[in-house]
């Protein structure tokens, strides 16, 4: 019976992760209006067992957003260890850029649910905790000026993202010249004082919050 549990454990952990995966690349292909039915048929599995993972498409979006918030926290734990500090923080910033790149439909529809998912909430802060320890390993090596913080390399993450939307389709990559820009704003040479302090976590948490 032990057996048997694990296998219907184990057989709805497999469906689950083919249903995320599917969303994510539905959505990615389709965009926002992708039927539950399409990402149900592309995962190999019943409708039915998609709304018994998830009530709601917005649902669906939270999990495959938060899937996505702990992986890059995890790429960006991994660079904890790296020898350039500065470099390491570039590359984090890469990875973080490109997710945003490869999948606008997700993190339009997440940025409306981010507020009220507790899920996606706690993966932000996990986000911004690897975040600011990797900042401040930067500023010590003076890779980055003195005012950066982890919060904003979160927040320009979107910056560098957005830039390119408007030519993304006619100038894949694009991207990678604003994170350029961006990344050389942030080193300390000619750096000037930042008319606006960087945000803190409480103002950070009440932004999270409903309105």
């Amino acid at each position: 019976m032990v057996r048997e549990t694990g296998g219907l454990r184990a057989d709805a952990a497999r469906n689950r992760r083919l249903l995320l995966d599917a969303a994510e690349a539905e959505l990615a292909e389709h965009g926002l209006d992708v039927s539950i039915a399409r990402i149900a048929a592309r995962a190999g599995i019943g409708k039915g067992t998609v709304f018994r993972h998830f009530a709601t498409k917005d649902q669906l979006v939270a999990a495959i957003f938060t899937d996505q918030l702990d992986g890059l926290a995890a790429t960006g734990a991994a660079l904890l260890e790296a020898a350039e500090p500065g470099v390491a923080l570039l590359e984090f910033m890469t990875a973080g850029v490109e997710l945003q790149a490869g999948g606008q439909s997700v993190c339009q529809l997440a940025a409306s649910i981010s507020r009220t998912d507790p899920a996606v909430r706690a993966a932000v802060g996990r986000l911004a905790d690897v975040a600011e320890a990797l900042t401040a390993r930067a500023r010590a090596a003076g890779a980055v000026r003195e005012d950066v913080t982890g919060h904003d390399i979160v927040l320009l993450l979107a910056a560098a993202s957005q830039a390119a939307v408007p030519l993304g389709d006619v100038v894949p990559g694009l991207w990678r010249r604003y994170l350029g820009l961006i990344f050389d704003g942030l080193r300390p040479e000619a750096a000037h004082p930042l008319p606006v302090p960087a945000p803190t976590n409480a103002q950070l948490t009440a932004a999270a919050q409903p309105a």
